[in-house]
């Protein structure tokens, strides 16, 4: 099913600068999937806030990680198997539903001021189970719109679009919630999940098909670990997609306001919306300069040297306590981790075997996308007994410490043409 580990590793570099942009569908998808991240992260921004404002609970800040990013831990294999044998579109569609159920739940509670603890947690798990919908079945389409020649700068032009989206979402977030206030500000939120609602409507993509086989669940996740086994780099790329999102993922950003405030720089709600920004801004700025001009190789041993230095620079920022030095350690964080994660999703797709695409993609975002349901354990709740710096650096450093052991026994012993 798999290739051997000795596979010539195909890196799929783009020919020509921003290569998918020449496909119109992409164009089109391209913004609506930045306005669907901004939407995104406009209603953390606002729920994040609102909830720590209420509760000022680090355990409650865990659990928004944990019921984001469980969903896709229990579910991804089994929806990319449903977009192996299903239409993408729809999937997808189903996703940016719950979304707008979820922004509208906020509104519910904060009009009514009924929030509690247990409603929150309700609409976060609501939350996570839109983005397992999303994006997986997102992922392959964009091999759908660009083909195989364009898709790692199709790859990382989305991911750039998911830091956009994360980049703007904070500004625009904190613009509605000091000008419109949050509740105002919610109630718009739902509206900018429409364009990508609307859009797959008449967007490229794989035709419904019957399946040819039914969703076996735990039994898909078992198999397809079987089936990329042989394979050096679908290992190592989803080893490493597993261990920096299991002991670190994004669990930090829920922690913001806390880091915002120990730093006490200005007003902390300014200083939160500029820390999510630096870790963004560093994020685009790595997808422009990796697009336009290709400065570092698509190989498993950069993917895997550029998780280590992102470590590193988040184990500073947990250290750190000036405001400068951390905004310029999170803009070197969000830049190592869009070029590792998009080295590495480019590589999955690439050599996962066609026929079960979904499945090996979807493998992978359990692993890289599931396993930040942990780090709200080892960041958030941790972080309510030692302190979020401390558990963020010592998170980090187990990171660090465990990528030289996936390196040496996967990367680093495979032949030096299977990592070209």
């Amino acid at each position: 099913m798999t290739a051997p580990a000795t596979t010539p590793v195909k890196t799929g570099l783009p020919k020509t600068s921003f290569a998918a942009m020449r496909h119109p569908a992409y164009r089109l998808q391209f913004v609506s999937y930045v306005v669907a991240m901004m939407a995104d992260n406009i209603e953390h921004v606002i729920s994040y806030w609102f909830i720590y404002q209420k509760f000022h609970s680090p355990a409650l800040g865990g659990f928004a990680i944990l019921s984001h990013w469980l969903p896709f831990l229990l579910f991804s294999v089994s929806v990319g198997g449903l977009a192996d044998r299903m239409d993408r579109r729809r999937i997808i569609q189903c996703g940016m539903l719950l979304f707008i159920i979820a922004s509208a739940g906020w509104a519910f509670f904060f009009v009514t001021d009924t929030l509690t603890m247990w409603s929150a947690m309700l609409i976060l798990i609501i939350h996570g189970c839109a983005g397992v919908l999303w994006q997986t079945p997102n992922q392959l389409l964009l091999y759908d719109m660009v083909g195989p020649n364009d898709l790692q700068s199709a790859v990382r032009l989305n991911a750039m679009a998911r830091y956009l989206g994360v980049l703007v979402g904070p500004a625009v977030g904190g613009l509605i919630m000091y000008t419109l206030g949050p509740i105002k500000g919610i109630m718009l939120n739902t509206l900018f999940y429409l364009p990508m609602l609307l859009w797959l409507f008449w967007a490229p993509g794989k035709a419904a098909q019957p399946l040819a086989r039914a969703v076996r669940g735990f039994g898909d996740i078992i198999q397809t670990m079987r089936d990329i086994r042989p394979n050096t780099i679908l290992t190592s790329m989803t080893l490493l997609a597993g261990l920096t999102s299991f002991l670190v993922g994004n669990a930090y950003s829920a922690q913001m306001p806390g880091f915002a405030q120990d730093l006490g720089h200005g007003d902390p709600g300014i200083s939160y919306s500029l820390l999510l920004a630096a870790d963004a801004a560093g994020a685009v700025l790595a997808g422009i300069l990796l697009e336009g001009w290709n400065v570092i190789r698509s190989t498993a041993k950069a993917a895997m040297i550029l998780a280590g230095v992102w470590a590193c620079a988040l184990l500073g920022f947990a250290s750190s306590g000036s405001f400068a030095l951390a905004i310029v350690l999170l803009m070197i964080a969000g830049f190592c981790e869009l070029s590792f994660n998009t080295i590495a999703q480019a590589l999955v797709q690439l050599n996962a075997p066609p026929e079960s695409r979904g499945r090996v993609v979807g493998l992978y975002n359990m692993a890289g996308l599931g396993m930040r349901a942990f780090s709200g354990l080892s960041v958030g709740l941790l972080g309510a007994w030692i302190g979020i710096h401390w558990s963020l650096g010592l998170s980090a450093f187990g990171v660090l410490f465990l990528l030289l052991i996936v390196y040496h026994f996967t990367v680093g012993k495979a032949p030096a043409k299977s990592q070209a």
